[in-house]
């Protein structure tokens, strides 16, 4: 059985059809949040949650939760997805992601061959290491506010970031 992407509408494009779907998860424990330096695949060399592509017949959390564990040895007991985002590239893949909060967990924090983790303050957050969008959108989530906007739209050119829009979308597509 193979993945079938949904067909959304972006500010730039309507009828937008990701070439692929992938989640995060961010753990977060008092005022401090677990991310990973990603050592393979999608976002090699930089620091963000742990996370991964959805595989045919996961929803979005048990996708999170996978990736976390097989990442990073940690089970988490209450993730949320929050954030659905498209990133419509102008020059290369198209990317639905979706991040997800968890505050509890079980398990042991362990470096992989994919992942080396660890724990950051919250407001030490090294977002220069990150994906260009992560400053716009993570400290959004962390507010756990619930006017906060769960869609955006995120335009690229060559990895670059040019522009974003949150949308007014009270839904997240979420299960595939």
């Amino acid at each position: 059985m193979t993945l079938t992407s949904p067909i959304l509408n972006t500010t730039w494009q309507p009828e937008w059809q990701p070439e692929f779907i992938g989640t995060l998860l961010f753990i977060v424990e008092g005022e401090r949040i677990l991310l990973i330096h990603k050592k393979t695949g999608h976002g090699a060399g930089k620091v963000n949650g742990p996370g991964g592509k959805l595989q045919s017949g996961e929803s979005v959390v048990e996708c999170a939760l996978r990736e976390t564990e097989e990442e990073v040895g940690l089970c988490a007991l209450d993730a949320e997805c929050v954030l659905e985002m498209r990133f419509v590239e102008q020059e290369g893949q198209q990317w639905l992601g979706y991040a997800c909060l968890a505050t509890q967990y079980v398990g042991e924090l362990t470096e992989t061959p994919e992942a080396k983790p660890f724990w950051c303050a919250i407001d030490a957050i090294p977002y220069d290491q990150m994906w260009p969008d992560d400053k716009i959108w993570l400290p959004q989530i962390l507010k756990r506010d619930p006017q906060t906007p769960r869609v955006a739209d995120f335009l690229f050119r060559a990895g670059s970031l040019l522009e974003y829009r949150w949308r007014d979308s009270p839904d997240i597509a979420g299960t595939f």
